[in-house]
């Protein structure tokens, strides 16, 4: 019989079973969690992740160049960079925790590396990599060289991140002080501060642009169709009405007359075109520079800035920054008798004849106190010809007690002395301290009348004396001639604003040539330039008596030539204490004379002789700008004159020194320079003083400066003086007597 075997059944122990069971409850669990957050959250975990990686940043636009009216870039902008770190991103991790030690290890590091590139205060720079702060700046407006530097050690030491490297733009100044107060600078974000800088931002700054994209811990970008990129409108460039060179003989001259004359509270001086209202000048001194505007001032001492007070110091550099052509007012003094003089004969209430209406017997006597002349011996009777040469006190009273208040006032707002003048810069005064009309008594017309007691700008008397000098009509001030818009091209010109006729053509006409005489035989025979007809006016104004500290105003204001003007000149220093005294006539016209010998033939105005200078062995230096360094030397070798330059034949010349129109004797050295060519070398002038004609030209020889003679014998005076830092191919004038 055979038996039936049994099956084994084998069943999976409980404890496994328990098992399985919780294991596949929490792989189902899993699958639908994946299940949630990919078709449920997915869109926002995607979005939050996108967040995590995506860097949104503003690209600046490139702010808008200043041209000088010959071209030449004032104000450029240039690539730069600024360095920033995110601290709580700067960690060294050990299996994925911090470690502290070796994350102050890192910090100390990063902080050597800045300290060391960007010339920081190393304790300052950790400070900043410990700071609880997200983003900590630590070096603004880097040039390409040090973040070269920069990104190297990073790509070495393979640390990236927690550092930012962001694009910038810094301001530069090619010509550093040079019409400082007129242009102003721009702040760290690149915005105008003051000046020209300031007036005209909105067109200089043009408009951001933006990025927004994901990037990497490295800053690399990661490819995105997400990415929305905005680009930058950069901004417009402007061109000033200012001639480059003609500022800068302008500064030079201003700033020697001041130092000379212990000017306590310096000067300032402008060159305006009568016909346009064009500023071809406008200086102030002192001035600073405009690369480091906040740096210790050239004309302060180190030992005087130490001892100074944060504050002194603030409102040193305040003072420097303001344009006190426009924003501070003055007594003009004399000088304003140009417009008491045109007022009476456009009135008909004075002749120029021969009649001797006025009689000066050295003060006037007014509302029972005495106003005297600077001639205390009086000049006796004059015509108004006469009064004006002489710049005489009493005999101005006269006259205005003539024309009256009433009447003055309306030709004083006609002038544009109750208002700003318009000109597009920033910082212009609109506070003109004048007396109310009904206020104006005996005493108050009689000072007026030669121009004390009330207060105008430098600014203002100079457009309103243009006025003689342009047939009677005012000119609005213009220092913008031109925006360019720099994306499109497009070019938008600012023409020259005609105000009002103030004047007949006949009264003015008659005041140029009375004021002519006024250079050749009255008080204003220093401001005299061999060659050119000048006219102009000296000024003296005493000290307000409420404020006696502000001591005496000395000016000058010359017009050339006297047919057809084309070129006006206010001088003005203020407070002078030096050796010539106080007088504009001794102090301020020969500034004036030394200015306008170099402009007017710089500026190819007509010399009304042939003789181009006293030494009778000089002709006037051409233009060779714009050819060929080969072409120029072949053009200046012709006309008498060596070249000095380091640059290749084919190259184009940029700059030519000194400038065109200069005279200068024969072999005189004439630097080219060209775009990649463009090295300065200042030479220190020697003393000449004392030494013989030879022995002159051979110091100045040796130092490739040029010269100018007057005279003959030794040398008695030169200009510049001994010891001034110039560039090589400057024109040393001396002056010989026996």
């Amino acid at each position: 019989m055979v038996k039936n075997k049994e099956k084994k059944i084998y069943s999976i122990p409980k404890k496994l079973r328990i098992i399985m069971l919780v294991f596949f409850f929490f792989f189902l669990l899993l699958i639908i969690r994946l299940f949630f957050l990919q078709f449920v959250q997915g869109a926002d975990l995607r979005e939050k992740m996108y967040n995590q990686l995506i860097t949104s940043r503003v690209i600046d636009p490139k702010r808008g160049t200043i041209y000088d009216s010959t071209g030449r870039a004032l104000a450029i902008s240039a690539q730069v960079d600024t360095v920033s770190v995110n601290p709580q991103y700067i960690v060294a991790k050990k299996n994925g925790i911090i470690n502290e030690a070796e994350t102050t290890a890192l910090k100390e590091k990063i902080a050597k590396c800045f300290s060391e590139i960007f010339e920081l205060n190393y304790d300052e720079t950790l400070s900043k990599l410990s700071s609880n702060s997200y983003v900590v700046t630590i070096a603004k407006k880097v040039e390409k060289d040090k973040i070269d530097k920069l990104k190297k050690w990073m790509e070495k030491d393979k640390i990236y991140s927690g550092i930012n490297i962001d694009e910038d733009s810094k301001r530069y100044y090619p010509y550093e002080n040079l019409a400082s107060s007129l242009m102003g600078f721009c702040g760290d974000q690149n915005q105008g501060m003051e000046g020209i800088e300031l007036q005209w931002n909105d067109v200089l700054t043009g408009t951001p642009g933006k990025i927004v994209t994901a990037q990497d811990a490295i800053q690399e970008f990661i490819p995105d169709n997400n990415q929305t990129y905005i680009p930058a409108e950069n901004g417009s460039d402007i061109t000033l009405t200012i001639d480059a060179n003609v500022q800068s003989i302008v500064e030079k001259y201003l700033k020697q007359a001041c130092i000379e004359n212990k000017c306590g509270r310096g000067g300032t001086a402008i060159v305006m075109s009568p016909s346009t209202g064009d500023i071809i000048a406008m200086a102030t001194y002192p001035d600073y520079n405009l690369n480091t505007p906040f740096d210790m001032p050239s004309h302060i001492s180190e030992k005087e800035w130490k001892k100074m007070s944060a504050d002194d110091r603030k409102n040193t550099l305040n003072s420097l920054y303001k344009n006190r052509t426009i924003s501070d007012t003055y007594e003009p003094g004399s000088v304003f008798k140009i417009l008491t003089a045109s007022i009476a004969l456009e009135e008909n209430l004075v002749k120029d004849n021969n009649s001797k209406t006025y009689y000066c017997k050295g003060y006037q006597e007014v509302a029972g106190q005495k106003i005297y002349c600077a001639t205390k011996s009086g000049h006796g009777s004059q015509t108004l010809r006469d009064a004006l040469a002489n710049s005489c006190n009493p005999a101005f009273i006269q006259i205005g007690q003539k024309i009256g208040a009433s009447i003055a006032y309306r030709y004083y707002d006609a002038f544009g002395l109750f208002d700003k003048t318009g000109i597009a810069t920033a910082g212009e005064t609109n506070y003109h301290p004048f007396w109310k009309l009904e206020n104006v008594g005996p005493m108050e017309l009689a000072t007026m009348s030669f121009g004390q007691r009330f207060k105008i700008t430098p600014l203002q008397m100079i457009t309103a004396a243009c006025t003689v000098a342009n047939d009677g009509i005012l000119m609005q001030p213009r220092i913008v001639k031109e925006i360019k818009n720099t994306e499109t091209g497009a070019i938008t010109t600012l023409d020259p604003v005609q105000v009002r006729q103030v004047i007949s053509k006949e009264t003015a006409d008659t005041m140029m040539d009375m004021l002519e005489e006024v250079v050749t035989d009255g008080t204003g025979k220093y401001a005299k330039v061999k060659g050119y007809s000048i006219a102009g006016k000296t000024g003296t104004s005493e000290p307000d008596p409420n404020n006696k500290s502000e001591g005496y105003t000395a000016s000058f204001l010359g017009i050339s030539p006297t047919e057809n003007p084309e070129i006006a000149l206010l001088v003005a220093l203020y407070d002078p204490k030096g050796p010539k005294g106080h007088h504009g006539s001794t102090v301020a016209a020969p500034v004036a004379g030394q200015i306008l010998t170099e402009i007017l033939p710089y500026l190819q105005i007509p010399s009304d002789s042939s003789s181009a200078s006293d030494s009778g062995n000089t002709s006037n230096l051409p233009d060779v700008t714009n050819k060929t360094v080969a072409e120029a030397k072949k053009k200046l070798e012709k006309a008498g004159f060596a070249c000095s330059t380091s640059a290749e034949d084919t190259d184009i010349v940029t700059e030519q020194f000194p400038v065109k129109g200069t005279p200068l004797m024969k072999n005189a050295i004439v630097k080219l320079y060209t775009e990649t060519e463009n090295t300065r070398v200042s030479k220190k002038v020697p003393n000449l003083i004392g030494k013989s004609l030879s022995q002159a030209k051979k110091l100045l020889k040796e130092k490739n400066l040029n010269i100018s003679i007057t005279g003959s014998g030794s040398v008695v005076s030169q200009e510049p003086i001994n010891g001034t830092t110039v560039e090589e191919g400057t024109v040393v004038k001396i002056t010989l007597s026996k």
